[in-house]
């Protein structure tokens, strides 16, 4: 009772001072400096740009300023120099306690403050796609646990130093380091986690966690710190060890912390979200894996069992072989990091099997011995958390699982084979996923997946047939939009959230308007398998790929932001035209992207074709003023620019700043510049229709499978054309 009733008084004391409600105040207003200053998350996702990096820099600032009041309230017996008076009043360690958590429940209301002040900001920001459960957690995650993390990080400081200055200078340290050093590394962030993302239109799951993960993690390493400097505070004038020997001797309190400290470890190095795949990204061990004599795969089949409120998933995978070696054979399988297999049956009997410690691309080995039986079917019960690729570790969030979004790619649906041949060709392969029957199946495929069973428990089981080894398969809360275009059905499919933005997007009629066009001067895509091809929004991603009659389109390309970019187009539909016409310059002929800084990209003759479509659409006048004009404008903006006439004071400015400039002096010459380019080769070639036996020509061409890449010199030699003969005036 004494010591709620001296908690209650301690909390009294603090929330009178001007100090402790001017650190309230600046933490109500601190997530404005992730509108302006610090913007973390890079994706421009409504989420991203309107709640995500205001919760992270909201928990940066309000985590410093309750770390300097930490160490300044810690102080205030010394600065008056009545620390020995209260001393011998009361229990050091027991006023250390209850600063402590008086400071933490002033942080919390802190917390509280700031989320309702910025519930209606962000619901006007973000408008439809913002719901209370990602604002919650946002800012519980983001900003919310940085705060007691911070004062027990300064506290802990202070407790072992007995000096306020020296706490000030190593808490300031700790925190650069997370934003500095550590900021690359998920699990070191401790002051501002690594979110490049969230997703508007599907969960963020995935994100959550992680950021839960790592909270929780540095929670426990920093309470077990802060229990060590809590033994070492100053008692009966001993000194730091003297201290720590005599509070040792109630056990208990170093036993705390060492198995805080050591759970911490443990949580650290045995984390579940990330593998721990060769970061050598040219490795290719797998891949050089020789392939079985005298076995054949005939077929395989998977039943696939997804838990969309834990993210992990069950599955039974059966392989069918023939063996006409005569002898056993060891097969090889990629298995995603995470996953557990449990059992495997040959023929009905248990065989020997291994799953070795590498991994490289996000997949484990997982080795089984087959039988010497001329027919061998195999079965293999796996399960567990996918893991993500450490290569992408702060980009995470592509593996959700959860029950509005379902991401599954090849080892993460199904064991992948790797060193046994098809018999035919191909490997024929029936998927069956049980989902909740709201959700919508769609297989990264030319085949459909169909409705088979409704289950009692509000699952449905969906089928579909593949050709492959592994497979990708998207399922979620998707709209489909069938458009006739370009000789071809095409299958659109995005977010029921994003349906709004979609619709003002006038997205069906730029797809009709793309494909028509596209597929009429430079021929239909070659990833088109057939007559259908789907068009399939993921989840905010950082990219996009094709194949087998599907294509992916990212969610950031979608954006209400993105939608808005001048530089794409003159409106929102226009921005789409150019972000479907990637279909053909980014995806179906790719660009080397190595060197950022180099004008020639995908988007150069991305824009050139979406001028010619919108000139089509709208007229030559229309083009004239909202493309070639702002072209030309942005160009001689960049020639008068400060930093283009004087390249050496770019590499004097610093890192964060230099990279910024760069970034907008190389969006004009990619945006604006290339295209005016590509127009004057246009003319010099003979006009429209000459350039456009040009770029059919180029889009046909036969590729080179180990340099795929259209570079600008291939432009240039199809136009017969010089560098210096596109020089603009």
């Amino acid at each position: 009772m004494k010591t709620l009733r001296n908690f209650s008084l301690e909390l009294g004391r603090l929330l009178q001072s001007r100090l402790t409600w001017l650190v309230l105040l600046l933490t109500a207003i601190s997530p404005v400096a992730g509108l302006t200053l610090y913007k973390s998350a890079t994706a421009e996702t409504m989420l991203s740009m309107y709640l995500a990096n205001p919760a992270i820099a909201g928990g940066v600032v309000s985590g410093i300023l309750f770390g300097l009041l930490t160490v300044y309230e810690l102080d205030r017996f010394g600065r008056s120099r009545v620390d020995i008076l209260m001393n011998a009043i009361a229990s050091p360690m027991r006023s250390a306690l209850i600063r402590m958590l008086a400071l933490i429940v002033t942080s919390l209301l802190g917390l509280f403050l700031t989320m309702l002040v910025w519930l209606p900001f962000t619901f006007a920001l973000a408008g439809s796609v913002l719901d209370m459960t990602n604002y919650c957690l946002a800012y519980l995650l983001f900003m919310g646990l940085s705060l007691p993390c911070s004062i027990l990080a300064a506290a802990a400081c202070y407790q072992f130093t007995q000096r306020a200055d020296l706490s000030i200078v190593l808490f300031a340290a700790f925190a650069a380091l997370s934003l500095t050093i550590w900021s690359d590394n998920w699990q070191l962030c401790w002051l501002n986690p690594c979110v490049w993302a969230l997703s508007d239109d599907f969960t963020n799951f995935r994100i959550f966690r992680s950021a839960l993960y790592m909270r929780l993690t540095w929670l426990a390493a920093l309470s077990g710190v802060w229990i060590l400097s809590w033994c070492c505070i100053r008692q009966h004038g001993k000194g730091i060890l003297g201290s720590l020997l005599r509070s040792s001797r109630r056990v208990y309190r170093p036993v705390i912390a060492v198995l805080l400290i050591a759970c911490s470890g443990a949580a650290y190095a045995a984390q579940p979200i990330v593998d721990h795949s060769n970061p050598d990204e040219t490795a290719m061990t797998f891949l050089e894996i020789p392939y079985l004599e005298g076995v054949v795969c005939t077929g395989r089949s998977a039943e696939v069992y997804p838990d969309t409120a834990t993210g992990t998933v069950a599955g039974r995978a059966t392989y069918r072989f023939l063996n006409s070696s005569g002898q056993a054979q060891t097969a090889a399988f990629g298995v995603t990091p995470g996953y557990t297999v449990s059992s495997v049956k040959a023929n009905g009997a248990d065989v020997p099997f291994s799953v070795g410690e590498y991994q490289e691309f996000n997949e484990a080995m997982l080795e089984v011995e087959i039988p010497a039986a001329e027919e061998v079917e195999l079965v293999v019960e796996y399960g567990g958390f996918p893991q993500e690729s450490r290569n992408m570790s702060i980009m995470q969030g592509s593996a959700e699982i959860s029950d509005e979004y379902i991401c599954l790619e090849n080892a993460a649906l199904a064991p992948r084979l790797m060193n046994v041949m098809p018999d035919e060709g191909m490997y024929p392969a029936t998927i069956e996923i049980t989902l909740p029957k709201g959700m919508t199946v769609i297989p990264f495929c030319a085949s459909e997946a169909e409705l088979v069973t409704k289950h009692e428990d509000g699952t449905a089981t969906w089928r579909y047939e593949d050709n492959g080894t592994g497979g990708i398969l998207y399922a979620g809360d998707y709209i489909c939009e069938e458009i006739e275009a370009g000789g071809i059905t095409i299958e659109f499919y995005y977010g029921r959230k994003h349906r709004s933005v979609m619709e003002s997007a006038g997205a069906v009629d730029a797809v009709r308007a793309v494909v028509d066009y596209c597929t009429e001067h430079y021929g239909p895509l070659s990833f088109g398998m057939g007559d259908t091809l789907k068009l399939i929004q993921s989840r905010v991603t950082g990219g996009g790929y094709a194949a087998d009659g599907a294509s992916l389109l990212d969610e950031v390309d979608f954006t209400a932001a993105n939608l808005g970019d001048t530089g794409k187009g003159a409106g929102s539909g226009e921005v789409m035209i150019h972000e479907l016409v990637h279909q053909w310059w980014g995806l179906a002929n790719m660009f080397d992207s190595t060197n950022e800084t180099d004008p020639w990209s995908a988007e150069g003759l991305t824009v050139y074709t979406t001028y010619r479509i919108v000139k089509e659409l709208y007229g030559e006048d229309y083009a004239k003023q909202y493309y070639i004009d702002q072209w030309q404008k942005e160009v001689d903006g960049y020639y008068l620019n400060f930093y283009v006439r004087n390249p050496e004071y770019l590499e004097r400015l610093p890192e964060e700043k230099r990279l910024e400039v760069l970034g907008s002096l190389t969006h004009v010459r990619q945006y604006c510049e290339m295209p005016l380019k590509i127009l004057k080769a246009e003319q010099l070639v003979g006009g429209e229709e000459a350039m456009d036996r040009i770029l059919h020509e180029l889009f046909n061409r036969e590729l080179d499978p180990y340099n795929p890449y259209l570079t600008y010199q291939n432009f240039l030699d199809a136009c017969g054309l010089g560098e210096e003969d596109l020089n603009l005036d």
